[in-house]
């Protein structure tokens, strides 16, 4: 019979000193590993991975064909069958190359726990998105109410790293799915980080459409910026005269109409018909 993993602890210190244990003194020795049968093991409910590269599971599974299943999935006992812990992508492999039996670890856990466990091992072995990443890493810091710091410390990561990555959920949901299908990069990403919705979608828009790099969609936010930043001074400029100016340009400036005031008067500068469209909608209302 095989030896158990137990006792989680109560702490993500604990979590990740079991993780570690694991991988690092138990696989080593055969008589800690069993073979389950596959149809027996489910997947573990509280998997923060939510995308697998079908590409990369293909070449896992061809690899578990040639070499077999290097390192052993971790899984426990629930009932007659079993949920996994650790593991998912050698699983999903291993039904792929037609397997029916997988190497496999039982582990006696704290079902309280179990949630952290699989972000941890996720975060440690980086399988994540940067999404799903930034999720994990929120998710660790709100149960175990640490900063930054002490995460970056835990995980083993930089403070800086953990911060950017937790920036990207403040991206607008439609930049976060690009990301994750991976029709941006994060390069991409992060320069989007604190513009707001529709200059993001404008801007992603132009990344897929036109395949910028990362240097040339810099270049772009930098226009976007100063652009939004002379309309401001055009705003703020209006109302010093006539503060109702000032709403009327910034009524224009939202529909994306091109307006300035010269000695109190609104000159307007249309580009094509959907612009002056746009500017009889204003007027009617």
């Amino acid at each position: 019979m095989a030896k158990k993993l137990s006792g989680l602890g109560r702490g993500l210190d604990a979590i990740l000193s079991d993780v570690e244990k694991a991988y690092e003194n138990n696989i080593s020795r055969s008589e800690n590993i069993i073979e389950l049968d596959i149809s027996k093991i489910r997947p573990n409910p509280f998997q923060p991975r939510k995308v697998f590269s079908d590409s990369s599971l293909k070449e896992l599974s061809e690899s578990i064909l040639e070499h077999g299943l290097l390192q052993p999935i971790i899984v426990y006992r629930d009932g007659d069958d079993y949920a996994l812990i650790a593991g998912e992508r050698r699983l999903r492999a291993s039904k792929i190359a037609g397997k029916e039996k997988i190497r496999a670890i039982i582990a006696e856990v704290d079902m309280a726990k179990l949630h952290e466990l699989a972000l941890i091992e996720n975060i440690q072995r980086e399988e994540l998105n940067p999404i799903d990443l930034a999720k994990a890493y929120q998710k660790l810091i709100e149960d175990y109410k640490i900063t930054h710091e002490e995460l970056a410390l835990r995980v083993k990561k930089s403070r800086p790293q953990i911060t950017n990555t937790l920036r990207l959920l403040s991206l607008i949901p439609a930049v976060q799915e690009a990301l994750i299908d991976e029709r941006i990069t994060q390069g991409h990403a992060k320069v989007l980080i604190g513009l707001d919705k529709d200059t993001q979608e404008v801007i992603m828009d132009s990344i897929i459409g036109q395949r910028l790099s990362v240097a040339e969609v810099e270049k772009l936010v930098r226009s976007f910026k100063t652009k939004a930043s002379n309309v401001t001074n055009i705003i703020n400029n209006a109302k010093k005269n006539i503060p109702e100016l000032g709403d009327i340009l910034t009524q224009l400036h939202a529909c994306g109409l091109n307006a300035k005031t010269r000695s109190n008067q609104i000159i307007i500068t249309l580009q094509n018909s959907k612009e002056a469209q746009d500017l009889l909608l204003i007027l009617k209302k």
